[in-house]
């Protein structure tokens, strides 16, 4: 199975209005922030190799790799808005580190966690958005938003169908729902 596939064209194309290095550097905080798309990334590949279920796994692979293509958006956003030259640190300048991801054993516990890193993550979006007048900014965060509440709504199903010991169909729709989900951005 493939987990990645590095397209050169952008997940969603960035443009910005004029150069704002003051946002750029709040941009930072999703770069490699406590609550970022790094610390998805990380935490979706990390709890991938200590679940059982084929399909719950095979979701976490592919949220894992779009947020890694978030974070990727965030990086071109942050340049073009002409921040700083990039690290593996917040805003503050404090290095990200592994004590920003969940290192639970229990599959539903896993997943509450990333309903609760998704949702958390949508919120700093949402105070973000407010910190630019720039339409194209508030387009591309309207934009990571939609696709957090997307893995959000998949968690939650996911974690529903493990509880319920779901039927292997029910699990294949969780990849189904996702791949369409992507459709829209064709």
């Amino acid at each position: 199975m493939k987990v990645f596939n590095y397209h050169k064209r952008l997940f969603y194309p960035i443009h910005v209005e004029r150069q704002d290095p003051e946002f750029a550097n709040v941009l930072i905080e999703h770069y490699a922030g406590i609550d970022s798309e790094l610390s998805s990334a990380i935490q979706y590949f990390n709890q991938r190799s200590n679940i059982s279920n084929r399909h719950v796994r095979e979701l976490l692979g592919i949220i894992a790799a779009e947020e890694l293509g978030h974070m990727e958006l965030i990086s071109v956003a942050i340049k073009k808005l002409g921040g700083p030259p990039l690290t593996l640190a917040n805003a503050q300048g404090v290095p990200w580190g592994v004590e920003h991801i969940d290192q639970s054993l229990d599959v539903l516990n896993m997943l509450q966690v990333d309903i609760q890193t998704e949702t958390r993550v949508g919120r700093l979006y949402e105070q973000h958005l407010e910190m630019t007048n720039d339409l194209n900014m508030k387009k591309m965060i309207k934009f990571l938003i939609s696709r957090g509440e997307v893995h959000k709504h998949l968690l939650k199903k996911a974690q529903k169908l493990i509880r319920e010991n779901g039927l292997p169909e029910e699990f294949n729709e969780l990849i189904y729902y996702y791949k369409m989900s992507l459709q829209v951005l064709k």
